[in-house]
């Protein structure tokens, strides 16, 4: 994949992550309390952490859409989707009941297994990682994290490194 289409591949995931997360986030904040059964019994304050983390969503939505925050929304997204692990492997293995959410293995399933893909999709989004497969792709053939050089920074690095040690 070229450096462009990259790049196309990433806006287009970010502007999916920032739709999927403001949405779910708007939903954590006015069904709170109908999530309220989802929540393990060890998470204190259940209904506060779920209006948290709706915020925490719909900041990490904003953030993602922004050059600024773009990369600290990654990471936070990623770590969120960490977080509710807990919250999806009760809702699967209790057989919790909530309206508006199907309770059956064509649901859980897929949703269990597709979490570590929301966390590298969030990280990838943010700019954070490269593609899938290890290497970044770029428009001028070269592959690798280090674009071939040994002298080069990981492209990871390279684009925050300080001026003074960058190459040309």
């Amino acid at each position: 994949m070229t450096g462009r289409a990259a790049e196309t591949g990433r806006r287009r995931l970010r502007y999916g992550l920032a739709a999927l997360y403001g949405f779910i986030g708007i939903v954590h904040l006015v069904a709170a309390n109908a999530m309220l059964p989802l929540m393990p019994g060890w998470v204190p304050e259940p209904r506060l952490v779920i209006l948290a983390t709706g915020l925490c969503e719909i900041a990490g939505a904003v953030g993602l859409l922004t050059d600024r925050f773009r990369r600290a929304a990654g990471i936070g997204l990623a770590l969120y989707a960490v977080c509710v692990f807990p919250a999806n492997l009760k809702h699967a293995f209790d057989h919790v009941h909530v309206d508006g959410i199907p309770d059956s293995w064509w649901y859980h399933g897929p949703r269990l297994a597709f979490q570590p893909v929301l966390v590298w999709a969030a990280l990838w989004a943010g700019g954070l990682i490269d593609g899938p497969f290890g290497g970044r792709s770029r428009s001028d053939g070269a592959t690798g994290e280090t674009s071939g050089d040994p002298s080069r920074l990981p492209a990871a690095l390279e684009a925050h490194a300080p001026a003074t040690i960058r190459e040309p």
